[in-house]
């Protein structure tokens, strides 16, 4: 299963990126707009905090298809492999979706509501797709509305990958790695509740203050 943060924020990528392993960082017009920083600057800065081997999902702004598919050219343009033109499933983006691929640009579907679109998406040629989770939990039951997808294509042989996003809590993403998701997209502060635990803290507090009374040190090793 592959672990991608959804950010623009560059201090956190590299906080996360140095203790768990990371795959990728998806972007978003909004999150990126949260960044107050301009487009390109975030960009290169991401690039500098990933690998090679690490994906980067660069999301367009038009909404017309010709539009689409010139942006999308130019996100592919900015790194020679592993970059994605996140296209949203309106009809216009699955017209650019088919356009896109055809000329050999990687795509993420994403904006995707129901099991449905994220299908179309995928007959269309996307690479992978993008369900908003918590958002379709608004709606009705969004994790299995995923589980759905993931059964659809598996039923007809395909290998599009379903890159989970829009979390807001660590059942949504607790769930969906326990159906057999491919892929998560994880905001920072539910990943950061993915790791840690308070009763954790206090089992190291405890370990650590009985050495410490029994050996008057803090570490294993004599000093």
């Amino acid at each position: 299963m592959e672990l991608i943060l959804d950010t623009a924020d560059t201090s956190a990528i590299a906080h996360f990126n140095e203790y768990l392993t990371i795959d990728g960082v998806t972007t978003n017009p909004s999150i990126i707009t949260k960044s107050k920083k301009e487009f390109e600057t975030v960009i290169k800065e991401i690039l500098e905090i990933l690998d090679d081997k690490q994906s980067l999902y660069v999301q367009v702004i038009a909404t017309t298809c010709d539009e689409m598919v010139e942006e999308a050219k130019y996100i592919d343009s900015l790194r020679n492999d592993n970059i994605y033109a996140k296209i949203p499933v309106t009809s216009e983006g699955l017209k650019a979706i088919k356009a896109c691929k055809k000329i050999g640009i990687k795509v993420l579907a994403t904006a995707i509501y129901s099991a449905n679109q994220g299908f179309l998406a995928a007959l269309s040629g996307a690479d992978c797709l993008a369900p908003y989770v918590n958002r379709m939990d608004n709606l009705g039951d969004g994790v299995q509305c995923v589980l759905d997808l993931i059964q659809m294509l598996k039923a007809n042989n395909m290998d599009t990958r379903v890159i989970a996003a829009s979390f807001k809590n660590t059942r949504q993403v607790h769930e969906l790695i326990t159906g057999g998701i491919q892929s998560v997209t994880v905001p920072t502060d539910v990943l950061a509740n993915m790791m840690s635990h308070p009763m954790t803290d206090i089992a190291v507090s405890d370990f650590t203050n009985d050495w410490k009374t029994a050996f008057n040190r803090t570490t294993l090793v004599k000093k």
